[in-house]
């Protein structure tokens, strides 16, 4: 049902990007729109790895430099049946992580040293299953997209700020002043929602990876309370790549609501414990593969 919904909503952002460039310009504006879209995407497809890494200052490592964290990689990789990313940590107190690559052969994931510093080789086990279930989902890919068309929606709409649109749609100057306010806003509500519907899915997914749900559930909570108290400066200067991240770096709202990239964290944990067949049963004391 997720993925149902994730391509209904994309369809929706397309044809919106499709409507405002007709809205603003006939039918040769929607053919520019449309044009406009696939170089925008195009690139997006083979830099926006790139890109995010850089903007993190994310530092490539290897099994001999964090022997722990790149072990706990390897073994989820093993058991998603996934070929092995790429492997990065950022300094940066706050934990968190996200995955990125274009699709599971190009794939990277990155940690905070905050995360690998706060949270159990447990917890991390659960937050790498997550990030590594984006990887198996190929959401990297679609939340790269979805970025991208909103960016461009919100483009045309500054266009007709400059150039007035055209007069002659359906709707004449009150529909160009509707795409200028509206568009933008409907953009980046489909595009929150289609960030929180893949969240949901990569719980599920990555708490099937690692085989203990709570595990995810206690690594989202203490992530939670940190990300409240500790600032992501890089993410801060950046709000455009918070719904990368397995926590939103941002400070976001504790509760669902139409501008939040996350579910509410709280929802999250719901889920994952009524997976565990436990609502609100303690984790207890287990022997652990991932030490």
């Amino acid at each position: 049902m997720s993925y149902f919904r994730t391509a209904l909503l994309l369809a929706a952002m397309t044809g919106l990007f499709l409507a405002v460039g007709f809205m603003l310009g006939g039918q040769t504006g929607m053919l520019i729109a449309l044009a406009i879209a696939v170089a925008m995407n195009f690139y997006a497809y083979w830099n926006s790895d790139k890109v995010v890494l850089r903007m993190y200052k994310a530092r490539q490592v290897d099994r001999q430099e964090a022997p722990q964290f790149y072990g706990i990689v390897e073994q989820l990789v093993e058991r998603a049946e996934l070929p092995m990313p790429k492997v990065y940590l950022i300094d940066n107190p706050q934990p968190n992580a996200f995955a990125t690559g274009r699709n599971p052969e190009n794939a990277a994931v990155a940690a905070t040293t905050g995360l690998l510093k706060r949270l159990s080789s447990e917890e991390i086990a659960g937050v790498m299953a997550h990030e590594l279930a984006h990887v198996k989902s190929r959401d990297t890919l679609i939340m790269t997209l979805t970025a991208t068309l909103a960016g461009a929606i919100s483009m045309l709409a500054n266009f007709a700020i400059f150039f007035g649109g055209n007069r002659n749609n359906p709707l004449g100057l009150i529909g160009t002043i509707l795409v200028m306010i509206l568009a933008p806003l409907v953009a980046m509500m489909v595009q929150m929602a289609i960030s929180r519907a893949r969240e949901y899915e990569a719980d599920r997914i990555g708490a099937e990876i690692c085989g203990q749900p709570l595990w995810l559930a206690s690594a989202l909570q203490n992530i939670q309370t940190a990300a409240s108290q500790i600032d992501n400066e890089a993410a801060e200067e950046n709000p455009a790549s918070a719904h990368m991240f397995i926590i939103n770096p941002l400070h976001a709202r504790q509760m669902d609501s139409l501008f939040s990239t996350h579910p509410s964290t709280e929802n999250r944990v719901a889920r994952l414990r009524e997976m565990a067949g436990q609502a609100d049963a303690p984790q207890g004391n287990r022997p652990s593969p991932w030490g």
